[in-house]
């Protein structure tokens, strides 16, 4: 009996493709969202994070459930788009899931569309993680699925909160090297990132400093 409802526990979270309630936790890499009073653990890239709004407004994710026999583990997206290409990202034979957040966090929806469509190795293969044998099968297997994700206009960063400089510099460190940047690399990167932004937030850091891995 126990079995009987363990598998169909497995079966309902399986259909889980969207969530709406209360931003009760938020990081560059997940965020935790209070549903009805239970705590969903979500894991995002940074093209979700600087979108969503702040630790206690609502907010709404497209999910991708991954299942395994020893985990189940969520992946959300500010949009439909970001989750449609998140998941031809991840049908590309050697890119699982965490990876594919990765390669989300490292560029942009637009921009790897056009490194898909351009053949940019160079810029697919600056993603942590990414080799050029996988950047290579990247291009070979969506160039021709992401035709009908038509580029748009990049949008605005969401605003943070209040946060000391110390704090956000910290926060965006982090971040780039739970995504796999060396921590020398990455604090050269904020550094330089630091100068170059006003206001700095961690969603302003984190995209300059980016830009600047990218080169």
């Amino acid at each position: 009996m126990l079995r009987i409802f363990r598998l169909h526990r497995l079966k309902l979270l399986t259909m889980i493709a969207h969530l709406s309630g209360k931003l009760l936790e938020k990081n560059a890499t997940h965020v935790i969202v209070d549903v009805a009073g239970v705590g969903y653990e979500v894991n995002i890239p940074l093209s979700t994070f600087y979108e969503l709004g702040e630790e206690g407004d609502d907010v709404v994710l497209r999910i991708y459930t991954h299942v395994r026999e020893d985990a189940i583990q969520l992946f959300g997206f500010n949009t439909s788009r970001e989750r449609d290409l998140y998941l031809k990202v991840i049908s590309v034979q050697g890119i699982g899931p965490k990876l594919g957040i990765t390669v989300l966090s490292g560029i942009g929806v637009d921009e790897l569309v056009k490194a898909v469509k351009g053949n940019d190795l160079a810029r697919l293969t600056s993603i942590p993680g990414i080799g050029r044998k996988t950047a290579e099968r990247l291009v070979i297997d969506l160039r021709d699925k992401v035709g009908e994700l038509v580029v748009e206009g990049e949008k605005k960063a969401a605003s943070a909160g209040a946060a000391s400089a110390d704090e956000t510099f910290d926060d965006a460190l982090s971040a780039l090297i739970n995504l796999g940047y060396q921590r020398n690399v990455a604090e050269k990167a904020l550094s330089t990132a630091k100068s170059d932004v006003s206001d700095a937030t961690v969603q302003k850091l984190l995209r300059r400093a980016l830009q600047l891995l990218a080169k």
